[in-house]
C-alpha cells in the first residue's frame, strides 16, 4: 500500500476518526456547545417540554419511577434542565450516553456511560445525535456507476472509489436512488442500525430522535454533508478541527415504526406555543408581562418555520404494560 493510498478513506471511517478518535472534535473540553447552538441551548423551554414528555411516559407506564436516557448527551445540558423541571413526586434515574468524559459538576444523580443502558423503562431522547453517526457518501460517476466517495483527511479533497455494492447499494436503491452523474447521497444504513439499537435498549417506554432530516420525496440531489466550527458553517474537512455532519434520512429510520413530525408540531403538543401575552398584563403586572414576552420569544425561536421548528422528531413507542 502506497503513501498516496493511505491518505484516502471512505467518509464513514474518516468521520469516525475525526469526531471520536484520539483528540477528536467531540472529545474536546468545550463540547458541542462551544461550536454550535442546539434547541437545548436556545431556551430552557425545550428541557421543560422534554420533562413533561417524561412525566407523560411515566403515567403511561403506570409508575412514579422512570428512566431518562439522553443519547449524545454533550456536556449534560439537557439532563440538567430536565432534572430541574420534572414534577415533584417523580423519581428519575438519569443516564448520559456520551463518548466524552463525564463533565465536572454534573448532577450526581446522572449515570454517565459510553454505552446504552439495557432494559430500562422510560424515555430515551436523542437530540442531534443521529446526524453525527458517521456515514459513507456515494456519488454517480460519468458512466452512471454509483461509487463511494473517498476523502483525504488533511484537506477534505475527494475522489471516487469502488462501486457501491451489497447492503449499502440496497439501502440506496430503497431510500435514496441515484441516477444522474454528479448526484450524491449519504448512505444512512448505520444510522438506521444505531436507532434500532437505541430503541431496542428500552424494555418499555418511548424513544425520540430529534434532528436535521429529510424524507425520500425531498432528498437533496447533492447531499447535505457539511462542517461547523465556532458557530459557523464551514467545509467538511475530517481532520478533527470541525464537526462533520449530514442530515438524517428520517423515513428510513422510521421504517420499523414510529411517527415523524416537525419540532414545531411536537413542541406545540407539549405546550410550547410562542404566543404573545395579552397587553392587559403589561398594565396589571409589568414584571410578569416582560417574563411572559421573553418566554414567548424563546418559544417562537424553538418552533420557527425555516429554523429550529423544522427539525424532525421521530417518536417510537415500546409497549411494556404497567408494572
Amino acid at each position: 500500500m502506497t503513501d498516496e493510498t493511505c491518505q484516502w478513506q471512505g467518509w464513514r471511517q474518516a468521520t469516525e476518526q475525526a469526531l471520536y478518535g484520539p483528540g477528536g472534535f467531540f472529545l474536546r473540553p468545550e463540547g458541542p456547545a462551544g461550536h454550535f447552538r442546539t434547541s437545548v441551548h436556545a431556551s430552557p423551554l425545550f428541557a421543560g417540554a422534554v420533562a413533561r414528555l417524561l412525566a407523560g411516559v411515566a403515567e403511561e407506564l403506570g409508575t412514579d419511577e422512570v428512566a431518562f436516557v439522553d443519547v449524545g448527551a454533550g456536556r449534560g445540558e439537557l439532563l440538567t434542565g430536565v432534572l430541574a423541571a420534572v414534577p415533584e413526586g417523580l423519581s428519575v434515574r438519569a443516564y448520559g450516553v456520551e463518548r466524552a468524559d463525564r463533565p465536572a459538576g454534573l448532577d450526581p444523580r446522572v449515570e454517565w456511560t459510553d454505552r446504552l443502558p439495557q432494559g430500562v423503562r422510560g424515555l430515551l431522547f436523542a437530540n442531534e445525535w443521529l446526524d453525527n453517526v458517521p456515514v459513507d457518501v456515494a456519488a454517480v460517476d460519468e458512466t452512471g456507476a454509483v461509487r463511494y466517495v473517498e476523502v483525504r483527511a488533511a484537506d477534505g479533497a475527494e475522489r471516487l472509489g469502488r462501486v457501491v455494492e451489497g447492503p449499502d447499494a440496497e439501502w440506496l436503491e430503497r431510500w435514496w436512488p441515484l441516477a444522474e452523474p454528479g448526484e450524491r447521497a449519504e448512505i444512512g444504513r448505520p444510522r438506521d442500525e444505531a436507532w434500532a439499537a437505541a430503541v431496542g435498549a428500552l424494555a418499555a417506554g418511548t424513544a425520540v430522535a430529534v434532528d436535521y432530516g429529510h424524507v425520500r420525496e425531498s432528498r437533496p440531489p447533492f447531499g447535505t454533508l457539511t462542517g461547523f466550527r465556532a458557530g459557523r458553517e464551514v467545509s467538511a474537512v475530517p481532520d478533527g478541527s470541525c464537526d462533520v455532519t449530514a442530515h438524517v434520512a428520517m423515513d428510513a429510520c422510521a421504517s420499523a415504526g414510529g411517527e415523524v413530525v416537525t419540532q414545531r408540531e411536537a413542541l406545540r403538543r407539549l405546550g410550547v406555543r410562542g404566543e404573545r401575552p395579552p397587553l392587559s398584563l403589561a398594565s396589571s403586572d409589568p414584571g410578569a408581562y416582560v417574563r411572559a414576552l421573553a418566554s414567548a420569544g424563546e418559544a417562537a425561536e424553538l418552533t420557527a418555520r425555516g429554523g429550529l421548528g423544522d427539525f424532525l422528531w421521530l417518536t417510537r413507542r415500546v409497549p411494556g404494560g404497567r408494572a
